[in-house]
């Protein structure tokens, strides 16, 4: 089964891969950016999100093969990966796994560390909406809002929600494999894995995701790297500084 994408642009191969529980349409005012800079950018749902099928296998090796099975049906190769928090360690895995098939790799706010599992109140609170009661987005986020309190993460979260039909509304993840599998999302990058062509690593100055312990553990696997601090950002560095990130982002590929 492949992955489902949205292809935006002309030109040398660029794939973009979302966090947990985002999609590929979360990148689209960038993926728009990136495309009049001559790349074909390809917006790629992981499995168990957004549109891409549904499968209760779920852990980074699967999310490299089938990241794999993708350049290989669409023929790309010589790609500019970037992944951001759990499509980061994807596209680390990847590139260590296939680096023939990348030429630059970009990684937004997740170290190849190990994450303890802290979804706790955005799972649970996912998993308390009722669609049998629940009838549009603005009372799935009142509802939401009692697990979750801040609104940009609840936006993020409720950009799931879709109409499965007329008046009933649904969530495109596979919550449950999600949830049962949750552990798999903090796993570390394997410990004799290594990239050596150019990396970026971008990390959020308001976020902890990538501490100064981190950079000793990052040059050792990607001996290649930088690491750029975007300011005024957090973990979702793309969406609120947007401007840094697509600027750095260009001078490095460029």
């Amino acid at each position: 089964m492949t992955l489902h994408s949205n292809i935006i642009g002309e030109g040398q191969p660029f794939i973009i891969l979302h966090g947990f529980l985002g999609m590929g349409d979360n990148w689209k005012t960038l993926a728009k950016q990136f495309s009049e800079s001559d790349y074909e950018v390809h917006l790629v749902d992981q499995r168990n999100h957004g549109r891409s099928f549904h499968s209760e296998d779920f852990n980074y090796d699967i999310l490299a093969e089938d990241l794999k099975a993708y350049c290989d049906s669409h023929e790309l190769k010589d790609i500019v990966l970037l992944g951001h928090s759990m499509g980061g360690k994807t596209a680390m895995l990847f590139a260590s796994k296939y680096p023939e098939l990348v030429k630059n790799l970009i990684i937004a706010d997740i170290s190849p560390r190990f994450y303890p599992v802290h979804h706790d109140a955005i799972l649970e609170g996912l998993s308390a909406l009722d669609f049998t009661s629940l009838k549009t987005r603005g009372q799935a986020d009142k509802a939401l809002s009692e697990y979750v309190d801040d609104a940009g993460t609840r936006m993020f979260l409720l950009k799931n929600l879709y109409w499965v039909e007329k008046g009933q509304l649904g969530l495109r993840i596979n919550l449950e494999v999600l949830k049962a599998n949750v552990a798999e999302v903090g796993e570390a990058f394997p410990t004799h894995a290594t990239f050596d062509k150019p990396t970026l690593f971008l990390r959020g100055d308001r976020s902890e995701y990538i501490g100064q312990t981190d950079e000793a553990l990052i040059q050792r696997h990607f001996p290649n790297s930088n690491i750029i601090t975007i300011t005024n950002a957090g973990h979702w560095l793309h969406a609120e500084n947007p401007k840094d990130f697509y600027a750095a982002v260009i001078q490095f590929i460029a």
